[in-house]
């Protein structure tokens, strides 16, 4: 299926094949397929072979590549920590499209990391940079001493948890719990 110049679509709604186009504003290429990230009107630019979507309503908030994000780790396993991203860093616009993000190891911070769970846990917030996009898929990395886990809570008693003099501690002050994370020097108090 191929989209005309004017056509409303909704988001995920195939534009054409990336033989034809070169996804622009509001468009993203999934594996060959262009797609449309948001609802409007299929706007054709036929000199430069590029499809974009012109919003039906006010711009809605898309992430790029480089942005800054604020989300909260919803899975830890193995090699991976999924993200639910929230909130575009200083940006008070909702997002287009419910993203999800993930944090592979070896993009969690500079040098070695044996175990990713001395890093993130399940329910903290961080915040993360964006290093690729495919559809609605994030990835992230937190290789950066002012991105990583802003707020921790205690896995055993689910308070929050406060920084110990230890770099990469934090400790619970109800169940005197001490736990590892990367946390970033924006952690809050």
């Amino acid at each position: 299926m191929s989209s005309k110049t004017g056509d409303f679509v909704i988001p995920g709604e195939i534009l054409g094949v990336s033989e034809q186009f070169l996804p622009d504003e509001g468009t993203y290429d999934d594996e060959g397929q262009i797609k449309s990230s948001i609802f409007g009107n299929v706007s054709i630019n036929k000199s430069n072979r590029k499809v974009s979507i012109v919003p039906k309503s006010n711009t809605p908030m898309l992430l790029e590549v480089g942005d800054i994000i604020y989300g909260q780790i919803n899975d830890v396993r193995g090699q991976r920590a999924k993200v639910e991203i929230q909130k575009l860093k200083g940006s008070n616009r909702q997002l287009a499209l419910p993203y999800m993000g993930a944090i592979h190891i070896s993009q969690v911070k500079k040098g070695y990391l044996e175990k990713l769970i001395d890093a993130f846990r399940i329910g903290d917030i961080i915040e993360a940079k964006i290093t690729k996009i495919v559809g609605d898929n994030v990835d992230l990395s937190t290789a950066s001493k002012d991105l990583g886990v802003l707020k921790a809570m205690c896995t055993k008693c689910r308070v929050y948890m406060i920084q110990t003099k230890r770099k990469g501690e934090l400790y619970c002050e109800v169940c005197d719990r001490k736990e590892k994370r990367l946390i970033s020097s924006n952690y809050l108090l």
